[in-house]
């Protein structure tokens, strides 16, 4: 099977190295030639707690070098997502599906719009990658794909085996949309008041203040869920983000990071969408609004914070 993985942040080398256990043909797309020539010359430092390795990946920028695949893997930020469909969609042959291992809710849609939902597979991931300069696997966790119309055909089988041969756990659910909806809740809790208040995961828990607002947005966020009638993966949302937390005490968040590179947050991926969801089910997100408002002033003011 030739699989090629779209955006070389941390999760896509991560998936690069792990994939390339498989014996399988893995590529790399990079928009950037620049950065695809750095790392086809220098390769890139994989750093875990069992050991360090670097990897010299295929990768371009020019799918000319790649012909028609058989797997796409979409593993860029998710404002990224119709970039990155179109860069990769001339590599779409008469059987080649497309899976979505990112943040927030919507990517399936958009890829969807390019290139039909039959093709589509949605995913869910724990595992965790930090890019440090190089890539730190950050933690470990089973990987779960399906369609949104919940059927099982035998490329999502085919696609689970690899995983499973490449060392990453993985499964397969009926009920994808609920999985991306219980990761969203997790993150909606999270990952804002990480970057507002550049704490680790851990913290939020410690400071009154910080744990009452993620138990304000995670329940508006849930009644969303309710609403909508998708079931969660766990019966006590704020339970789980808590625990989630615990669980990640000393994890630096995606959006965290982000900000600390004055980059794009996927906050309308995230917390926008609960906002967005509750205007037009008349449910009240004002959290969630605080949270989208802060985030985007802290986007459009990186170049005037006071540093003393």
């Amino acid at each position: 099977m030739k699989i090629v993985i779209v955006g070389p942040g941390a999760m896509g080398c991560l998936l690069t190295h792990y994939l390339s256990k498989s014996k399988e043909e893995i590529w790399l797309l990079d928009k950037r030639s620049e950065r695809s020539e750095k790392i086809n010359q220098s390769g890139i430092i994989i750093e875990s707690a069992s050991g360090n390795w670097q990897i010299k990946p295929k990768i371009t920028s020019d799918i000319k070098h790649i012909g028609k695949a058989d797997l796409i893997i979409i593993c860029v930020k998710s404002y990224d997502t119709k970039e990155a469909i179109m860069l990769a969609k001339g590599l779409i042959g008469e059987n080649t599906s497309v899976l979505t291992l990112q943040n927030g809710i919507g990517n399936i849609e958009i890829i969807s719009e390019v290139i039909g939902q039959d093709r589509v597979i949605g995913g869910v991931t724990n595992e965790i990658g930090i890019d440090t300069g190089s890539i730190r696997h950050a933690g470990r966790g089973e990987t779960v794909i399906g369609r949104i119309d919940g059927k099982i055909p035998v490329e999502l089988r085919s696609i689970r085996e690899i995983f499973n041969k490449a060392c990453l756990e993985a499964r397969i659910s009926r009920d994808i949309k609920g999985l991306l909806w219980s990761k969203l809740i997790i993150n909606v809790g999270i990952n804002a008041l990480t970057l507002i208040t550049r704490l680790k995961n851990g913290k939020l828990l410690e400071f009154e203040g910080t744990r009452k607002i993620l138990r304000e947005a995670v329940t508006e966020a849930t009644k969303i869920a309710k609403r909508k009638r998708i079931k969660l993966a766990y019966d006590d949302p704020l339970a789980k983000v808590e625990a989630v937390c615990e669980a990640t005490a000393d994890n630096i968040s995606s959006m965290l990071q982000d900000a600390l590179r004055k980059k794009r947050t996927e906050i309308d991926f995230i917390n926008g969408v609960i906002v967005r969801q509750g205007q037009e089910l008349g449910i009240p997100v004002s959290a969630n609004q605080m949270l989208v408002d802060l985030v985007k002033t802290i986007e459009a003011s990186y170049d005037m914070v006071v540093s003393k």
